[in-house]
């Protein structure tokens, strides 16, 4: 009878020229850029939303949120082909067995395999869950923001740990000539050169199918590419008002907008709005799940409205949605952004009334700020103490 462990593949198994150091260091590095490039505009894009008391979030240039996240969406879309590349060179490592008749060297054995482990599942977790993110599907009861931010620490601290103990793998593998085999010897079948080119054509038709979400003049052939340009006004929505439950209390007749300062308090219709001065701007609306678009919006400067009830400068404020669940139908806006000459309460989009699925009768859109922070159908402008 075979022993269980007769099932299990030995190393020497895999004969694939294409396995090895070689190819998996160079594809590593390419991953590893991707890992740090996604993980730093991760911070960044976490810091838009939740900005912490110690940082000031600016608010120019106007697109650099637009450009971080989409760049943290490409970055990760690139890392899925490099990453699935890279464990199928290094597959033969996962059988290599464990010397049990020294006690030190298992221990090194146990904690190198424990460590992998760590850093492939976390890195599995983080691209799976990120492109589910960019697709709106949710199939986990647990919140997927600070949840991909915890795990993102954890994947970037087991690459770290990974490289620091590898390097002069890494390092011997990078520095010598990648042996093209195949020229060499005259067998059939792809060379490693041929495979790395290979590899690198499908990361790029990953990122050349993904990117059009926010790059505008690759949506043309970005077949994956979500909210790629559709949606009222050429700008996509994430959430229409239907879906909201905010259609009666958007277009009731008898809708006020609220600006409270204290006991000072400013009741204004849709009219009174319009009658105000009104301001135009071109800014994009960027999204967590890597699209954005630029519209030319209009309406009335933020900082006219809070003066109505004498705001003080340095106030920051907060906006609360008619819609009545959510998140973010109460989000807080920093001082130096609602007195930005920039951020508005936006009216109309593209020369249009702004349509009931982009906030209509008003919406939020300042500089520099992540989509979820625009709130849409306003119903109260509080200056907070």
């Amino acid at each position: 009878m075979r022993s269980p462990l007769s099932l299990i593949p030995h190393p020497d198994s895999f004969t694939s020229r294409l396995r090895g150091a070689e190819i998996a260091s160079r594809v590593g590095l390419w991953l590893g850029v991707c890992f740090f490039v996604a993980f730093v505009t991760g911070l960044i894009s976490h810091a838009a939303q939740d900005q912490p008391g110690w940082l000031t979030f600016p608010t120019r240039p106007v697109s650099l949120y637009r450009i971080t996240q989409g760049v943290h969406v490409i970055s990760g879309t690139a890392a899925v082909p490099l990453l699935l590349v890279k464990l199928w060179s290094v597959l033969p490592k996962l059988f290599d067995r464990f010397d049990f008749h020294n006690i030190r060297r298992l221990a090194l054995q146990l904690a190198e395999r424990l460590s992998i482990a760590l850093l492939v599942s976390a890195a599995i977790f983080q691209l799976v869950t990120g492109l589910a993110n960019s697709a709106q599907w949710y199939p986990w009861a647990f919140s997927f923001r600070s949840t991909h931010y915890a795990v993102a620490w954890i994947a970037i601290g087991a690459l770290i740990l990974h490289i620091a103990v590898k390097l002069p793998v890494i390092r011997q593998a990078l520095g010598g000539p990648l042996d093209d085999d195949v020229a060499r010897t005259g067998e059939q079948g792809l060379s490693r050169r041929g495979f790395l080119r290979t590899t690198w054509v499908a990361t790029g038709v990953a990122v050349l199918t993904t990117a059009g979400a926010t790059v505008p003049w690759l949506r043309d052939i970005s077949i994956f590419g979500v909210r790629s340009g559709d949606g009222p006004a050429g700008i996509p929505i994430n959430v229409s008002a239907a879906a909201a439950r905010v259609v009666p209390a958007a277009t009731d007749p008898a809708y006020r907008l609220e600006i409270v300062n204290g006991d000072k308090q400013v009741m204004l219709t849709r009219a009174d709005l319009g009658a105000m001065e009104q301001t135009k701007a071109v800014l994009p609306i960027a999204c967590v799940e890597g699209w954005s678009a630029s519209g030319e919006w209009a309406g009335v400067l933020v900082r006219d409205l809070l003066a109505l009830v004498e705001a003080a400068e340095d106030a920051d404020v907060e906006i609360t949605s008619l819609q009545k669940r959510g998140t973010f139908r109460q989000t807080t806006m920093p001082a130096h952004f609602a007195q930005d000459s920039l951020t508005l309460l936006a009216l109309e989009l593209n020369g249009e009334g702004l349509s009931i699925d982009h906030g209509h009768p008003c919406r939020i859109i300042a500089p520099n700020r992540p989509g979820v922070l625009q709130t849409k159908w306003v119903a109260r402008i509080q200056v907070l103490a």
